[in-house]
C-alpha cells in the first residue's frame, strides 16, 4: 500500500526514488518497472 503510494508520488513528479525509505525501494522499484517507467528508478 505504501510502495504504491510512493511510486504514485513518483510518477507524477512530487516525489524522487532516492527519497523512497529503504524499507520500501524494492517494492517502488518493482511497480515502477511494471508501470513501464523503470527511467524514474535512479539512484
Amino acid at each position: 500500500m505504501m510502495a504504491m503510494l510512493w511510486a504514485q508520488q513518483i510518477m507524477l513528479g512530487k516525489k524522487t526514488f532516492t527519497q523512497v525509505p529503504k524499507l520500501l525501494k524494492d517494492k517502488v522499484r518493482e511497480i515502477l518497472i511494471d508501470s513501464g517507467m523503470e527511467e524514474l528508478v535512479e539512484e
